[in-house]
């Protein structure tokens, strides 16, 4: 093979692959749901499921209890409740799917962000029999806050109301209505039975009144994600090749490369690039992939880019596009979903990472939190656990942010504890919170969304 190649075999472009995320409270049944969706798709190995069914028997079941195929930590089985995010792998005949299961409990909705931070989809699970609660908000004020593009709500257990028609649409309904005040446009509603495989893989004769199709089906049609071609180049520089003694010898030149993850867009040899925050030019002159040379490269692959000009540039910094680099700023208006122990106050000391790039940051204001029972901002003065609210920062040096609604990738940042490093926080540049103006109007006396 040559070491020339423009093809693109190591990784498919946008389109066959769909990351999903599961979401909802404790109990709704998301484990059982994703090892229901492992079982149905055949992607689980005959000694595991034999592992699951063994395990089943021992606790007196008559059938397999699926949901161990993703409940893998020790203390997540003995508890029956996921802890951490699982990550699994599945594929049907026309897509892949790379799948987290996020926990439903509350203390861990630290995990759940996480889970969706990258999601094409997330699917909501409500149980029919309780309908929306107060985790169900949060999860959709994540999901519209992250932009996720798509949201399914299953509605699962179904078959504990008798598949009953009326309970479907009223929690729809419910669903619904709290979506659209938290600016969520694409919600799908399916009646499920993860327990008994009602309308995951297959649409269920006992949903004669559903026309719409199966979940499966569903996330197979599901429009892909965006094409690399429309977005802005952007490459967060993790590591500055110099090839040292016998190395540097055998490559016969002074190479220096710039190696990293490209977070988004194309870049192809000849592009003009700016290397941030310094703003200094320079022309891509080659791209490395392991011992291959590109003529392209495009996100998610992780590349080394050589530059015509012997430039300044160092781990944290990021090459971009020249026509349409963001500005740097040490200036920083945001939502952050709050993940720490201890409460957010005015004036906290924090580390921020953008991409490869962290960087000491003082929080200047906490201008309010969200109302999960009125779904709008309410004043506050400090964020405690779980809490989402919008805030202003201070950077100690220019960071090249960007808009959160033109880029999920270079709007997005961590905050972290400087004396522990665990991460407190997950931030969304320029991101907003309804307002109380925006609110819907109730009759006086009613329950938040009794509906």
């Amino acid at each position: 093979m040559s070491s020339t190649t423009t093809e693109h075999d190591a990784l498919p472009r946008a389109g066959t692959l769909l990351r999903l995320a599961t979401a909802g409270s404790v109990d709704d049944g998301k484990s059982t749901l994703v090892g229901r969706l492992l079982h149905d798709t055949k992607s689980v190995l005959s000694d595991q499921l034999a592992a699951v069914e063994r395990v089943s028997r021992d606790r007196g079941l008559t059938a397999a209890d699926l949901a161990l195929l993703t409940d893998g930590l020790r203390a997540e089985r003995e508890q029956g409740i996921t802890i951490d995010v699982a990550y699994r792998y599945f594929a049907t005949a026309r897509r892949s799917f790379v799948l987290a299961d996020c926990p439903g409990h509350v203390q861990y909705t630290r995990n759940t962000v996480t889970g969706s931070s990258t999601a094409d989809v997330v699917v909501l699970l409500v149980d029919a029999r309780r309908g929306v609660l107060e985790q169900t908000r949060r999860h959709l004020a994540v999901t519209a806050l992250l932009r996720v593009p798509h949201v399914v709500v299953a509605v699962n257990k179904i078959d504990l109301v008798d598949f009953s028609k009326e309970v479907f649409e009223r929690v729809n309904a419910e669903v619904q209505a709290v979506a659209r005040e938290l600016g969520v446009e694409d919600a799908t509603a399916i009646p499920v039975s993860a327990l008994d495989g009602d309308n995951i893989a297959e649409r269920s004769t006992r949903t004669p009144w559903y026309a719409g199709p199966s979940l499966l089906e569903l996330l197979e049609d599901l429009p892909p994600a965006d094409d690399p071609e429309h977005e802005a180049f952007r490459l967060p520089v993790q590591l500055v090749i110099r090839p040292q003694g016998a190395a540097r010898e055998a490559t016969h030149r002074d190479y220096r490369g710039y190696a990293g993850h490209v977070a988004s867009g194309v870049v192809r040899v000849g592009d003009e690039v700016v290397a941030l925050p310094s703003g200094t030019r320079s022309t891509v002159v080659g791209i490395d992939l392991a011992e291959r040379s590109l003529d392209e490269a495009f996100a998610p692959q992780s590349v080394t880019l050589r530059l015509a000009d012997d430039i300044d540039i160092s781990r944290g910094d990021v090459i971009a596009s020249a026509a349409d680099a963001p500005e740097p700023t040490q200036d920083i208006e945001a939502v952050v979903c709050w993940l720490g122990d201890a409460p957010l106050r005015s004036g906290q000391r924090l580390l921020l990472k953008h991409g490869s790039r962290t960087v000491q940051t003082a929080v200047r204001a906490i201008e309010g939190a969200l109302d999960l029972d009125g779904l709008h901002s309410v004043a506050a003065e400090t964020l405690s656990l779980n809490d989402i609210g919008p805030v202003r920062l201070r950077l100690a040096s220019p960071v090249p942010v960007e808009n959160y609604s033109t880029s999920r990738r270079g709007g997005s940042f961590l905050l972290i504890d400087a004396h522990d490093g665990r991460t407190v926080a997950a931030g969304m540049v320029g991101a907003t919170l309804p307002t109380a103006a925006d609110a819907p109007t109730r009759p006086e006396g009613d329950e938040p969304w009794d509906i």
